[in-house]
């Protein structure tokens, strides 16, 4: 059985775009951040309201590769998959497409923690929650 993927639609707004009319890179990870935050409420049951109340989901690390640019008023489909779970620790793989045409590619890596900023493991709901979405994952 293969990991599902999450899909959010991202219409490339005004406020995304440089004076050329194409997507200003900077805006392509707030886009990443918001596909994260709409997996957690949506697939998760964790709104980031409600889970940054107790604790905290820092991005550690994000590298990403930008194919083709995005223009005003293009509809990107964002897909997450979880591509690897740790006990502290999740990556997803990130892909937008505009059609055919893929316009970027990411993986970003997020490490739950504590209220005092140190990394704490999933609590096995949540780790269950993951599951569908999992590509590999370490030993709990």
């Amino acid at each position: 059985m293969s990991a599902r993927e999450f899909h959010y639609t991202q219409k490339v707004m005004f406020k995304h775009c440089d004076p050329a009319g194409i997507v200003f890179y900077p805006r392509y990870f707030e886009m990443m951040n918001d596909v994260v935050e709409c997996f957690f409420a949506e697939c998760l049951e964790r709104p980031f309201e409600r889970l940054l109340i107790t604790a905290g989901v820092p991005t550690v690390q994000t590298e990403a590769e930008f194919h083709a640019p995005s223009r005003h008023g293009d509809l990107l489909d964002i897909t997450l998959a979880v591509a690897r779970l740790g006990r502290t620790s999740v990556s997803f793989d990130l892909v937008a497409r505009a059609g055919d045409e893929a316009r970027f590619t990411a993986r970003s890596t997020l490490v739950h923690v504590d209220g005092d900023g140190r990394p704490t493991p999933w609590d096995a709901a949540i780790r269950d929650r993951f599951l569908p979405y999992i590509g590999e994952q370490d030993d709990p």
